[in-house]
């Protein structure tokens, strides 16, 4: 490859993988928060997608969409997790089985609303150009999404390590029980965590749609497929590690596409065994105490 392609791959490469931090980063949340891996994770992002067409489709504004969206799956979030998760703690399998069922209902539904069509959502005004870079011409809206991941990623450390709530949510991860027994109302804490991860799939479901577009399976890829590749090779429940897999996986997949056409998939879990196999906890991920 020439120098120029490889900036060009390698660009696409960072805007993927700030794609799928957003994607990961509420998958891993839940995981580390609530020891839930929420199999529905790629049903919300395809929803927050569907639900941003919508509201382009009858405001045309993008911006509004990326406020309703997340809004709307924090809100399914918040209901879903006292409603059907929290008499299932502690119980993985049923989770695993619970959760894979409101995906199969989400789709269908999703089917039955919106049909079954590829659609296109258009990146907003001021975003939908090109600028000119090494080599050639790259879309202003990757680059917008690599700096959005950025902003993204800071903004969540910020909570997470200065802020009140990131001091529960920390503490919940170590030990939830001893968090409930000093007064912490835990099931609201759960529920609140199920519904920011909710609403970050859904963030990223409309960040996602005018680069891949709308349509049927983005629920599974790169919906639910990539973000568990991410945390798994970041590290289950952190958010260093989501960002950790992100910048791994983002690149290794998009040169793997260019590079190793028939077996780029393979790439991809190339590298989660070979992570899995140095460190079974992910790059970044920790020993989880047992509860």
């Amino acid at each position: 490859m020439s120098p120029e392609l490889v900036f060009q791959q390698a660009l696409n490469g960072l805007s993927f993988g700030a794609l799928l931090f957003i994607l990961a980063s509420g998958l891993s949340l839940v995981f580390g928060m609530m020891d839930v891996v929420n199999l529905a994770h790629g049903a919300f992002y395809m929803l927050g997608a569907y639900v941003a067409l919508s509201v382009v489709q009858a405001t045309g504004s993008f911006w509004l969409a990326l406020l309703v969206a997340p809004f709307a799956l924090g809100l399914l979030g918040f209901v879903l997790e006292p409603l059907l998760l929290r008499r299932l703690r502690g119980r993985h399998l049923d989770q695993v089985l619970l959760t894979i069922g409101v995906s199969l209902v989400i789709v269908d539904v999703i089917g039955q609303v919106w049909g079954r069509e590829v659609r296109s959502l258009s990146a907003p005004a001021g975003l939908d150009g090109s600028v000119t870079l090494i080599g050639g011409v790259y879309p202003v809206y990757r680059l917008f999404v690599m700096a959005f991941g950025v902003a993204l990623a800071a903004a969540m450390g910020i909570v997470y390590r200065r802020t009140r709530i990131g001091m529960l949510i920390r503490a919940g991860v170590q030990d939830a029980e001893m968090l409930g027994a000093l007064g912490v109302d835990t099931n609201r804490l759960f529920a609140s965590t199920f519904a920011a991860g909710a609403a970050l799939a859904g963030l990223a479901g409309v960040i996602a749609a005018p680069v891949f577009g709308v349509q049927p399976g983005m629920d599974t890829d790169p919906g639910l497929l990539y973000s568990l590749v991410v945390v798994v090779v970041g590290g289950l429940g952190t958010l260093s590690g989501a960002v950790a897999g992100s910048v791994l996986v983002g690149p290794a997949d998009t040169f793997g596409k260019v590079l190793f056409q028939d077996v780029a998939l393979a790439v991809i879990f190339a590298i989660v065994a070979l992570v899995l196999l140095l460190r079974p906890t992910g790059l970044l991920g920790r020993i989880r105490i047992a509860r």
